[in-house]
């Protein structure tokens, strides 16, 4: 079997030295060596520097709005649930436009990997502050710094009860390649936010300021809820690694294994309208 996952042919629309680079290369190495069947494997990303990422590997893709890779990710999971899905975007794309998809991709527990590039600014729309911009951070837009709180996705994360929540550097490849890992062999939701410089947009969260601002968390127990919380509200440093990580019963279990059947939807020949009436039935009772 094939399993070489980049497409070499391909240009790359990212600028020289971008950490998108990085990402893709450990994301692929990845796939390679999980050995994943690419006819099983499919990426949704939404718009963004970071949501260009599945149009450079060789797998199947589907590319949505500004901010609407989760529920394009939810349906696919939810056709067929054999499928191995990832949602893959920047911060702005998934913390901001996204933001509410992002909150209930957590709540149900989709099956999902859910890959967010965290350079904290606006790459594609030229310089703006994201959702985890740092405060004082100055752009075009914020020519007096940014006065807002950085939204903080890990802590958001584990207060919805998200089974797997964890965070990466890029320039850390092994130990970045060993999270990656991690989540696609997790059965649930699982977050990994991953640090990567925007060296052109933003001056100050450079590859040097990640490296001197974050340490990798070691011989903790991700089991346990109060030290991942509060681990993960410690800033400047910020720790790197897996903070929690718990498997309990996915949106597609809750919705279709009921002691009926596990097969895609795609291959059931039943009546549309009494599947519809059951699927509302279910989604009634799960929320």
């Amino acid at each position: 079997m094939n399993y070489t996952f980049l497409r070499h042919e391909t240009d790359k629309a990212w600028c020289p030295g971008c950490g998108n680079f990085g990402i893709l290369n450990l994301v692929s190495e990845v796939l390679k060596e999980l050995e994943l069947n690419k006819q099983n494997l499919v990426f949704v990303s939404g718009i963004g520097q970071a949501a260009k990422t599945p149009h450079y590997l060789d797998v199947n893709m589907y590319n949505g709005l500004h901010g609407r890779a989760l529920p394009v990710a939810t349906g696919i999971k939810m056709a067929n649930p054999e499928l191995i899905v990832v949602a893959e975007g920047g911060d702005g794309d998934m913390y901001g436009e996204g933001g509410n998809h992002f909150l209930n991709a957590i709540r149900r527990n989709l099956n999902i990997v859910h890959i967010v590039h965290n350079n904290m600014v606006y790459g594609l729309t030229k310089g703006q502050a994201s959702p985890t911009s740092q405060r004082e951070f100055k752009t075009k837009v914020q020519v007096n710094g940014v006065s807002n709180e950085p939204f903080n996705p890990l802590s958001v994360a584990l207060s919805l009860n998200a089974s797997f929540v964890a965070r990466a550097y890029m320039q850390n490849k092994e130990h970045t390649k060993a999270i990656l890992k991690a989540a696609f062999l997790h059965q649930g939701y699982a977050l990994i936010d991953i640090f990567q410089p925007c060296v052109v947009f933003n001056p100050v969260n450079t590859y040097h300021w990640f490296s001197e601002n974050s340490y990798i968390l070691e011989e903790h127990d991700t089991s346990d809820f109060m030290s991942a919380m509060e681990k993960s509200m410690q800033t400047h440093p910020f720790a790197l690694g897996i903070f929690y990580q718990q498997e309990r019963k996915t949106f597609e279990e809750s919705l279709w294994k009921r002691g009926k059947t596990s097969k895609p939807l795609y291959t059931q020949k039943h009546d549309m309208k009494e599947i519809q009436k059951q699927f509302d039935k279910d989604t009634l009772s799960y929320f």
